[in-house]
């Protein structure tokens, strides 16, 4: 049996990414005990929100540094949502606030108007096109997971910018921008979109993920 943890640190939407783990198959442990998160197989950070307020918990909990212990070891981290922008160096949203550093870049908001000169809404909230920015890699254990371009389901007003465009891992557009929708180092990974609410197709990723990382 898998040991995965989701971490519970006060924001946002643990419970429906614990059920969607449940309806694959696993059996996740919601916690921010850090002896059990530094026995885990795999980490899953959810989260929705504010940047700022992510971290305000994650530190008040001692979590930011049982989470930048965790990803030194080598074993899978995935991100989700806030749980992604939080990797980054830095958000400018509200302020500069500092990130947990796991992959460089910042987050800045989503361009307000789209190349046809157009308002567009944000936040961006819609089920959007997730394709592959690179040739598919074999070198790290998430390479394929956006192999088959999918509908995910967004809902964030800021976009992570990595500082390496090979850390980029998948993309979507709105307004004929693109949207930075999963990044990628080593053993981390984040996604911008919900898997957990994104119906079959956000299972199947999931899925891959968790088998792919863990075994």
């Amino acid at each position: 049996m898998v040991n995965l943890v989701v971490i519970d640190y006060g924001i946002g939407n643990v419970f429906s990414v614990c059920n969607a783990l449940k309806q694959i198959g696993f059996e996740p442990k919601l916690t921010r005990d850090p002896e059990t998160i530094r026995t885990a197989d795999m980490v899953i950070l959810p989260g929705v929100g504010a940047f700022s307020r992510a971290m305000e918990n994650l530190r008040e909990f001692g979590l930011d540094v049982e989470i930048a212990a965790y990803a030194k070891t080598g074993k899978p981290l995935l991100g989700i949502c806030i749980g992604m922008q939080v990797l980054m160096d830095l958000s400018t949203e509200f302020g500069n606030h500092a990130g947990l550093g796991l992959i460089p870049g910042e987050v800045e908001r989503i361009k307000p108007t789209a190349k046809s000169g157009a308002v567009l809404r944000i936040p961006h909230i819609a089920w959007s096109q997730v394709s592959s920015a690179t040739a598919p890699s074999s070198q790290a254990w998430y390479g394929q997971a956006f192999r088959t371009p999918a509908h995910y389901y967004f809902v964030h007003s800021f976009m992570a910018y990595p500082t390496d465009a090979d850390h980029a891992l998948a993309t979507a557009y709105y307004g004929g921008h693109k949207i930075t929708a999963a990044v990628g180092l080593d053993n981390v990974i984040g996604v911008q979109f919900h898997p957990e609410r994104s119906g079959p197709a956000g299972l199947k990723l999931l899925k891959y993920l968790v088998e792919t990382g863990t075994k």
